[in-house]
C-alpha cells in the first residue's frame, strides 16, 4: 500500500487540474466507464456507439432500444454517485443505494428466465422479491443471500462502511474492495448489482479524493475469477460472505489495487502535460494517444491555448485538438462546426479554421453541401 500512499500524496500535490484537463479527464471516464460496466453484463452497444451516444446524443447502427436507455441510465447514475461522494456531510445509506439501482434500470420491466419457459418481473430499487444464485463453473448451485436476510445484511454492509470510514484504520481500496465484495456476496437487487457495486467502489474512492477507475470488459473472465477465488475462502454461506474480513479477500484487494496503480499511472502524467490522451479501456474501436511530450515537438497552437500542443506527426503537423476533430468525424461524418465548438468548448471560427487547415493538409475533404454533406477522412 506504500506505493499506493505516494501517488495518492503525488497526486494531491497537482489539484486541482486546469478546467480544461479535468473536463477532459471526466469526459474519457465517462465513456470508458459506462462502456465497461455495461457491455460486461451484457449491452450490446459498440464503445463508437457508447461515445456517440453520451457526447452527442446520437444513435447509430443497430442496437436494442433498452441498452441505449440502459447506458444513458447509467450514466445519470454515475452523476449522481458524483454528487453523493461530494457531499461530506452526508454518508451512504441504504436509501441511496436503492435509488442508483432504480436510476440506472430505468423502470420495471420483464426478464425471461434460463429455462425460458416463463417472464417474471424486475422491480427496481427495492431489494429483491425471489431468491438469486448463479451456476459455478464446475456446475454447482452458488446461492446469494436470502430475501429474508438481505436487508439486515445490508443495513450492516451500510453501518460496517459508515463506522469503517470514520475509524480510518482500512486504507481506502481496501474499504473499496471489502464493500464491493460484500455486497456482491448479498446480491440485494433481483438486477443491476454487478454495476451498482462499481458504481460503489468509484464512490469510495471519489469521496476520499482519488481517481475513479474502470475494470475493462476485456478483463470479465480474470474479474470473476478473483472473485471466485475468494468465494471459496470465504465460503458459501452468504452470512459468511456478507462479512468477509481483509485476509480472505486479498486477491481481490490486490487486483483492485492494481487498477488504481494504472489509473495513477495515467493521470499524474496527463496532469503534467506528459501524455495528451489516455483509455483505460482496450478496445480495437478506439485511437488512443499516449505519446509522451518532448520539449522538441512542443509547439504553440494558434489559439495560444498551453493544453492545445502540437504534436510531430510524419503527415502534417497537427494539433491535440485537430486529432480530437478527427477522432469525432470518425465517429460521427455528419458532425457540424457549431456541434464541434460546444464540445472543446472552444468558438466556431476556432473549429472553421482547423478544419480549413485539415482540409489544406489533405486530411479531410467535404463531400456535398454544408447543410446535407459529410466528412471524409482522407488519411
Amino acid at each position: 500500500m506504500t506505493t499506493i500512499y505516494n501517488l495518492h500524496k503525488e497526486w494531491q500535490t497537482l489539484q486541482p487540474l486546469k478546467p480544461e484537463l479535468q473536463r477532459r479527464m471526466d469526459q474519457q471516464f465517462m465513456v470508458d466507464f459506462n462502456y465497461s460496466s455495461n457491455h460486461m453484463e451484457g449491452n450490446t452497444l459498440t464503445y463508437g456507439q457508447t461515445k456517440l451516444l453520451l457526447l452527442f446524443g446520437r444513435t447509430e447502427g443497430e442496437a436494442l432500444m433498452r441498452d441505449y436507455e440502459e447506458m444513458k441510465a447509467h450514466n445519470v447514475g454515475l452523476e449522481l454517485m458524483k454528487k453523493e461522494a461530494r457531499d461530506k456531510q452526508r454518508s451512504l445509506s441504504e436509501h441511496f443505494i436503492r435509488e442508483l439501482n432504480s436510476t440506472i434500470l430505468v423502470g420495471d420491466f420483464y426478464k425471461t428466465s434460463q429455462d425460458r419457459e416463463h417472464r417474471y418481473k424486475i422491480h427496481v430499487g427495492v431489494y429483491k422479491t425471489r431468491p438469486n444464485s448463479v451456476i459455478t463453473s464446475s456446475g454447482e448451485l452458488f446461492d446469494y443471500a436470502s430475501i429474508e436476510e438481505t436487508p439486515a445484511l445490508m443495513s450492516d454492509l451500510v453501518n460496517w462502511y459508515r463506522e469503517e470510514e470514520q475509524r480510518g484504520k482500512l486504507s481506502v481500496i481496501e474499504m473499496a474492495a471489502l464493500f464491493h465484495y460484500r455486497y456482491v456476496r448479498i446480491h440485494p437487487f433481483e438486477d443491476g448489482n454487478g454495476r451498482i457495486a462499481r458504481l460503489l467502489v468509484n464512490y469510495i474512492l471519489y469521496r476520499h479524493d482519488y481517481p475513479m477507475i474502470v475494470i475493462p470488459t476485456t478483463d470479465r473472465n480474470n474479474y470473476l475469477d478473483i472473485l471466485g477465488k475468494c468465494d471459496k475462502a470465504t465460503g458459501s454461506i452468504p452470512f459468511d460472505g456478507a462479512n468477509a474480513s481483509k485476509e480472505q479477500i486479498k486477491p481481490f484487494i490486490d487486483y483492485l489495487t492494481h487498477f488504481l496503480e494504472k489509473k495513477f499511472s495515467l493521470v499524474i502524467p496527463f496532469a503534467k502535460g506528459e501524455i495528451m490522451r489516455f483509455s483505460e479501456v482496450d478496445d480495437p474501436e478506439k485511437t488512443i494517444d499516449n505519446q509522451r511530450q518532448t520539449k522538441n515537438n512542443k509547439q504553440n497552437d494558434p489559439d495560444d491555448d498551453p493544453e492545445n500542443v502540437v504534436d510531430n506527426v510524419p503527415e502534417t503537423n497537427m494539433s491535440q485538438r485537430q486529432k480530437l476533430i478527427i477522432d469525432f468525424i470518425k465517429m460521427n461524418n455528419k458532425i457540424s462546426m457549431d456541434e464541434i465548438s460546444k464540445i472543446l468548448k472552444v468558438s466556431q471560427a476556432t473549429i472553421k479554421r482547423d478544419l480549413q487547415q485539415l482540409k489544406a493538409n489533405g486530411v479531410i475533404e467535404r463531400i456535398g453541401s454544408e447543410r446535407g454533406g459529410y466528412w471524409k477522412i482522407i488519411t
